[in-house]
């Protein structure tokens, strides 16, 4: 693991191929449908991988000049690589629509990769370049944990590549066991505080999944009461929409899953209704 922190003759042809390959990989995942929602399609979205990535660069690079260069290169030929795969096989026209965005942080590794050199030069300020990054990660960590929660076991592998890369990054960037240690804690910190809050603030999907209507049959109001029969995935319940004006019945789904909706009227008659829950979204239909 050492020798990726530092051990690696990563030459211009190296960064090249490196370039390519990860961005004809993000490309793909970015378009095969069974990787939607899971770890796999995640390095098409977020940071993480990416981070990693530019650190390996960094720590492999000869001089400030030399990491600079290397990662803006790297990044200039892997992200717009990324949606020009996806044009030529979808037929689509990402490269112009997002990449106008993306290429702001490709200019970015340039001021990244030359100070993020000096986390080489084993200080305590080095410590301090590194920590920005370190809690950067602790947020895309709460937001694939509270994913994880809510729709388990999906982004589960994200999760866990954000905690690994926090604990690896201290210990196997510096050499100096103080500095070592101070990073290793601050990052058990960052991971605890995050845990605690994505627990505090559970991930919920908030959603109305029927509005009373006569004309199709699904009268109800303030009357009826609605409740889940699992009501692990999370609680319904009744109240009027001002502004539509009729009755709805409102949704907070804690976890995705499979489960029955009953409404039930004064008299104990009950209609259900089948519901399956996803991340974002959920199918219905009357039993």
């Amino acid at each position: 693991m050492k020798k990726l922190f530092g051990g690696i003759d990563l030459n211009w042809k190296k960064i090249i191929i490196f370039a390519i390959l990860a961005g004809i990989y993000t490309g793909v995942m970015a378009m095969i449908p069974i990787t939607n929602n899971t770890s796999f399609r995640d390095i098409a979205i977020s940071f993480e991988v990416w981070i990693f990535f530019g650190i390996l660069i960094i720590m492999n690079s000869k001089s400030a000049k030399n990491s600079a260069l290397k990662c803006f290169i790297f990044f200039l030929i892997s992200q717009p690589l990324v949606y020009i795969i996806q044009d030529l096989i979808n037929h689509s026209n990402l490269l112009f629509t997002y990449y106008r965005f993306w290429i702001l942080w490709t200019i970015a590794t340039i001021p990244m990769g030359f100070i993020g050199y000096y986390m080489k030069k084993d200080r305590w300020w080095s410590l301090l370049i590194l920590i920005p990054m370190l809690i950067f990660l602790g947020i895309h960590y709460s937001g694939f944990l509270g994913e994880t929660l809510f729709y388990f076991p999906f982004h589960l592998l994200s999760t866990l590549f954000c905690i690994i890369s926090m604990i690896i990054y201290p210990i196997f960037i510096f050499n100096n066991k103080k500095i070592k240690y101070t990073g290793l804690i601050i990052s058990l910190i960052i991971i605890i505080v995050m845990t605690l809050i994505t627990f505090t603030n559970n991930t919920t999907y908030n959603t109305t999944i029927l509005v009373s209507d006569r004309e199709t049959g699904k009268v109800f109001d303030d009357s009826y009461k609605a409740y889940l029969e699992d009501d692990r995935i999370g609680k319904v319940y009744i109240k009027y929409d001002e502004s539509l004006e009729d009755y709805i019945v409102a949704a907070e789904f804690k976890r995705a899953g499979k489960t029955n909706l009953i409404i039930e009227d004064s008299n104990k008659n009950k209609v259900i209704y089948e519901i399956d829950v996803k991340r974002n979204t959920y199918n219905i239909t009357k039993k």
